[in-house]
């Protein structure tokens, strides 16, 4: 039997982002438990989807919400996710200077101290 699109995605969503994913949709189903299903159904729809490895699309996600400007806990989570498939902490960076060109100045220093955070958080890990 095939999984269900939620467990799919739950699946993706664990493999990609480990337990911050989980925590943002532990997060929602108080308020919007309809809105997490939707969340995790449609993040597996495109994370599964076969034309772009998982490196790549972290690559594009940090870089979109750097551009945005105003997402720094999904950039975060994202950052992390960039690590956990691959992207070194030297191309996170990099990524982040790019959106400066096509974003701004205040929305690449507000991704990089974002990544500040991640990395030192990382570093409380190991």
């Amino acid at each position: 039997m095939l999984p269900s699109r939620y467990e799919q995605g739950l699946a993706k969503l664990q493999q990609i982002d480990g337990n911050a994913g989980v925590r943002v949709i532990d997060s929602l189903r108080d308020i919007a438990p309809d809105f997490a299903r939707y969340l995790v159904e449609f993040f597996g729809d495109i994370y599964s989807r076969p034309g772009l490895d998982l490196k790549s699309r972290e690559i594009a996600t940090v870089a979109a919400l750097t551009a945005l400007g105003n997402a720094t806990p999904q950039l975060k989570v994202h950052i992390q996710a960039a690590l956990n498939v691959g992207v070194t902490r030297d191309e996170v960076i990099e990524i982040i200077m790019q959106m400066a060109v096509y974003a701004g100045f205040p929305a690449a220093l507000n991704g990089l101290n974002a990544a500040r955070e991640v990395f030192s958080a990382d570093e409380g890990r190991h």
